[in-house]
């Protein structure tokens, strides 16, 4: 596992370990106040809201778990990494925490990560603010992405040549000039060995796209059950240069939740919060003002 402290000064956070079955689970939890639970993607990991973490600190408690495989949490080599396998994860994650009134922030896999727990939970969470993600079945994923699902093709360049995570950082990124080398090493960082990148393959096969996958029933499942959170809060900050998660689906956000807000970011991808951090903060910030539990 590399030194965090080699990114202290972008990620200037203390990390908080839970074990689950035997593994260790490693979360931030920063500043005191209502909970706000952020939910990383893939290749990322809590880095990927460092911003989030240090403009709301302040005035609300925030909470970022490494989902298992990522960041700093354990990375097993035989283990279980299926979007089932992940909520039941978040599940115990904060039942220990015993939180209660929970806003969620959900980027990529976070969405379904999220939204699973949040079905399984319902008078748990309060409130929602979205970015480039879905919890929905999927029409199609872009050819670059499809490509590594293709069996040894996908091992070899994901574990061998760390290909998704390094062709992210220049095509989920908009703002080259964000992407220094400092932060490009932090997103690299966890994942530096071909034992490191298990859970970025994992994560990619897991992807349902037909009835015969996998994680196929539970997300249409998750679907199903969306609706009931149609009155709840729900900020969308939406990138919409992203060439995963498009305008397709976007509007289907906007056809399950109406009444949501809704703030498209014109010059920002799939890492819309790296992007686009200054204008998130604040509108995230004034969001949960506005909205109050």
């Amino acid at each position: 596992m590399f030194d965090v402290n080699t990114l202290k000064e972008l990620y200037p956070f203390q990390s908080n370990f839970i074990e689950l079955d035997g593994l260790k689970y490693h979360y931030l939890d920063e500043g005191k106040g209502e909970p706000v639970v952020m939910l990383h993607g893939n290749p990322t990991w809590s880095f990927y809201y460092r911003r989030l973490v240090s403009g709301l600190r302040e005035q609300y408690r925030v909470i970022v778990p490494d989902h298992m495989g990522c960041g700093l949490s354990d990375k097993p080599q035989k283990y279980n990494y299926r979007l089932k396998q992940h909520i039941d994860n978040l599940d115990i994650f904060l039942e220990k925490l015993e939180l209660k009134n929970i806003t969620f922030a959900l980027h990529d896999w976070g969405g379904a990560i999220g939204m699973g727990w949040a079905v399984r939970n319902p008078k748990r969470v309060k409130r929602f603010v979205v970015f480039n993600t879905a919890a929905f079945l999927l029409p199609c994923i872009p050819f670059r992405i499809s490509i590594c699902r293709i069996p040894v093709f996908g091992d070899i360049a994901v574990r061998c040549f760390n290909a998704f995570a390094r062709l992210s950082i220049y095509m989920a990124c908009k703002k080259k000039e964000r992407m220094t080398p400092e932060v490009k090493s932090g997103y690299l960082a966890p994942y530096d060995s071909f034992a490191d990148r298990i859970a970025i393959l994992r994560f990619v096969q897991d992807i349902p796209m037909a009835p015969k996958d996998y994680s196929y029933s539970m997300l249409e499942d998750i679907e199903s059950r969306l609706s009931q959170f149609r009155s709840h809060p729900m900020l969308i900050i939406w990138g919409e240069k992203d060439f995963c998660f498009n305008q397709h689906f976007l509007d289907r956000w906007k056809t399950y939740f109406p009444k949501a807000e809704v703030e498209k970011v014109s010059d920002a991808g799939h890492y819309v919060v790296e992007d686009a951090w200054e204008k998130i903060v604040p509108r995230v910030k004034d969001f949960l003002a506005r909205n109050p539990l």
